[in-house]
Order: structure tokens, then sequence, then C-alpha cells
């Protein structure tokens, strides 16, 4: 049988870091099966991509459209990360004025394929009148896309309230749904925002006329979702392409050799690492809680602390710092977290339950102790506690608002009581899972496949 012809496949994220990794993952993992990947991005987010491996450097091409000027978006702002939570909808109107470079991309490359995130709801029409196919990567799992990809989109929820039970289209029973506090931020992604368009009609735009659901998850974890996903709610193909961990990064700078040397003087699992990730911005007040709660438990302690641009700086209780020294380091700069994750001194990790995260948690085996913030994050806390590989810090469900003694006793428990140790014993058991990569080459493979025959059958 004659060998599938190479092919041209342009990759399409959102300008989020959290989305143009696990992106840049996938290319890696097509490229290595030896097709050519366009991945498109901004001039800035491009320049801080991590270095791609020498082995499959020759097959990526890295594309830069320039990001158009926006009002109210501030100069060289080209990532989530580089502005305050509500200046993101002027991100999105910005990334929308791609619409014609990206045209004129594709026009003149000709790729087979664009896989594409749920932002750019303009481009199914163009991709169909080029004749390239186009498939949607979505960075969220299965059961998440469950709650967003509304099956009756003629009846989209109209209150908070109505986010409170897992949707009505959920066959089996699960406990995954949003609290009262969670819910009112994320009903935001219902209606109309700077950006002309609502986030619910960009993932249900997109959607339409794909010719494939490609998501960051595998059968092991969550197959019923993912067949609830391509069964009842979309007639379109529904493939998992593994949980693409984030390949280690380099950090040459002597930062590592620093953190190294403090986490090398600790007992083995005793250290917990905080990081909330570069998108949430809690309040002072939580703030504050955190810090006297991690204090109180007495736990040596690594805390990645970098403040996002443009938000408003929150600061550490008074004489914090001087107070836990002897146990416990504040990281400002930016922390190797996949590194620190994998030194054997770290036994937990204080996480906002950001999908990225949990994989590189779990990948390592490390247990979770979970404080969800924002989009996603607690539909993601509900689905680790109901498989209880991990727990939540208890918050009070309308404002969301939670105790120093609760992060305390939290910590305490998943970190050293006999009561916790099925949660460190479970977050071991689903490492095997999470660091499988024959896992991961399989289902790449049956992805890249699946490429290759529709590109095949397309022409």
């Amino acid at each position: 049988m004659a060998e599938p012809k190479k092919l041209h496949i342009a990759m399409f994220p959102w300008l989020a870091f959290g989305h143009i990794i696990p992106f840049l993952e996938l290319g890696k993992l097509i490229a290595r099966k030896g097709h050519h990947v366009s991945f498109i991005s901004t001039p800035r987010n491009i320049e801080r991509l991590p270095k791609i491996p020498p082995d499959v450097a020759p097959l990526i091409t890295l594309v830069k459209l320039p990001l158009p000027h926006v009002e109210n978006l501030p100069e060289n702002a080209e990532a989530t990360t580089d502005v305050p939570h509500h200046i993101i909808p002027y991100l999105k109107k910005a990334h929308d004025g791609l619409e014609k470079p990206l045209s004129h991309f594709l026009e003149s490359s000709s790729p087979d394929w664009i896989i594409h995130d749920f932002a750019p709801h303009w481009l199914p029409p163009i991709a169909t009148k080029l004749g390239i196919s186009h498939a949607f990567f979505s960075i969220l799992k299965a059961s998440t896309l469950c709650f967003f990809l509304i099956k009756d989109a003629q009846d989209p929820p109209t209150k908070p309230e109505h986010l409170l039970v897992p949707p009505k289209w959920v066959p089996f029973p699960t406990k995954i749904a949003f609290r009262l506090f969670e819910a009112k931020k994320i009903f935001d992604n219902y209606e109309e925002n700077a950006s002309g368009v609502t986030d619910i009609f960009r993932f249900m735009t997109v959607i339409q006329g794909t010719k494939a659901l490609a998501v960051r998850t595998c059968m092991e974890i969550e197959g019923e979702w993912v067949n609830l996903l391509g069964g009842e709610l979309h007639n379109t193909p529904v493939i998992p392409v593994s949980l693409l961990p984030p390949s280690a990064q380099e950090s040459n700078d002597s930062s590592w050799d620093t953190i190294d040397e403090w986490l090398n003087k600790q007992e083995k699992e005793s250290v917990v690492y905080i990081a909330l990730g570069s998108e949430v911005e809690p309040s002072q007040e939580d703030f504050n809680e955190l810090a006297f709660g991690l204090e109180q438990s007495g736990l040596p302690f690594f805390w990645a602390l970098r403040k996002r641009s443009g938000s408003v700086a929150v600061e550490l209780p008074e004489g914090f710092e001087e107070r836990t020294k002897n146990r416990g380091v504040v990281w400002t700069d930016w922390a190797p977290q996949l590194r620190i994750l994998a030194h054997e001194s770290v036994g937990g990790f204080l996480s906002h339950c950001g999908w990225s995260s949990v994989i590189e948690a779990l990948e390592l085996g490390r247990a979770l102790i979970m404080l969800p913030f924002l989009a996603d994050q607690g539909l993601i806390a509900r689905f680790l506690e109901e498989k209880q590989t991990a727990i939540e810090i208890p918050r009070n469900e309308e404002d969301g608002s939670f105790s120093r003694d609760s992060v305390a006793q939290t910590l305490t428990l998943v970190m050293k009581d006999e009561e916790g140790k099925i949660y460190r014993d479970k977050a071991k058991e689903m490492s095997t899972i999470f660091a499988d990569e024959d896992l991961q080459y399989r289902y790449i493979d049956k992805f890249v496949e699946f490429l290759e025959h529709q590109s095949h059958v397309h022409r």
C-alpha cells in the first residue's frame, strides 16, 4: 500500500499560554510522524515559546501574524498573561482582527488541515471556501465540554442557578457542577463582552462543520464523557489526543540551582508547592487567608508567586516571610514548575486546578490540594474529587471565601494525616496513566491516522 502523503497542518491556538503550550505539544507529536506543521501566533507569543527540540524543528514553521491594535488593549499585550482579567475581551477583539492575515496565510500556503481553538468563530467559512479541512482542538477535557457545548442551543441557561446541577443531558450519576460563586463568574461567558460576541457563541460556532473534535483527555480517565460528547451531543468524531504532558522545560539559569539546593535540604515528600497559575487574581482577603493558613499548617512550602501584568498587586501579610523563613520560600521569579514537582522532597501541590497543572501534578504522582478560581477550574476540582484523587479547600458557596483554618486543616490532611493517605495513594496510582508515554503515542497515532485518512478521502 502506498505510504500516506505527508500533510501540511496549520495550528492556530487562542492567545493564552495555557492553550499555546498544549497546541505546541500536539504540533511536535504530529511533526514526529513526519508531517509539516505551521504554528501560528503573534510575534511576541512566538518569541516566548519554549525551544523546539532539534529532531522536529525542521518540520515546524513558526508563523508570526502581527496583532491588530485595539483600543483599551495595552501596547505589547499579546496573551492573557499580559493583561488583567477584565481586559481579556479586548484581546478577543484584537484576535478577531487576525481574520484577514490568517485568510491570506491559508490561501497562499494551502495546508491540508487547520487545527484551531474555540475563539475564531469566523474561521470555519474561510476554511470551507478554501477547501481546507478544519478540526477544533479543545484544551478543556471532555466532561467540561459537556457543560459548555449546549445540546439544545435554543435553551441556554438564563441564570447562574441553572449551572449548579449537571446538565440534563448527562445520563449517568455525577457530582460535577458549578458552585454558586463560580456560576456567577462563569455566567459572563453566556453574555456578550467587549469583543461583540459571547464565548459560548464562539464555542458553538467553531464546532459547526468541523471534521473532528480533538480533546486533551484519554478514555482511561473519562471514557463515559468522551462517549457522551461524541454520541449524544455532537455528530462529530470526538478524538482523545492524550493528556499531552508538557516536555520538561530547560531552565539553564542559576535560579534552578538555588531552588534545587533548598529542596535538597527538605525531607522526602514533606514540601507543599503552591502555584495558582498565571491567570488567577485572588483578592487581598483570599490571599491573606491562604498565607495565614500556610503559616498555621507548619509545613515546609515553596510558593511560586508571580504577579501578572496590570493586575492589582496583593501583598503578603506583614512579617509573613520573616516568620516562615526557616521552613518556606516565597519565589517571585519564573519557577520551573515541572522540575519542582519532580523533586522527591515535594509531596503535595496546592493548585488553582488548571488542567495543565493537574496533568503535571498527576503525571508525577503528587497529591493535590485544590483552590479553583476561574473558568472550568471548579469542574475539574469536582471531577478529581469524584475520583478521590484530590481534595478541595472548603469554601463559602455564596461568595467563595475560605478561612485560614480550612487551608491549614486541608493541607495537613493531605500532606500528613493517616486519613489523607487515600489522596496520596490515588495520585500515585493516577500517575500510571498520566505518565504513560506509550498510551500517549497510541492516541496520537490514531489522531494522525484520522488526519491522513480524511485528507485522502477529502481530495
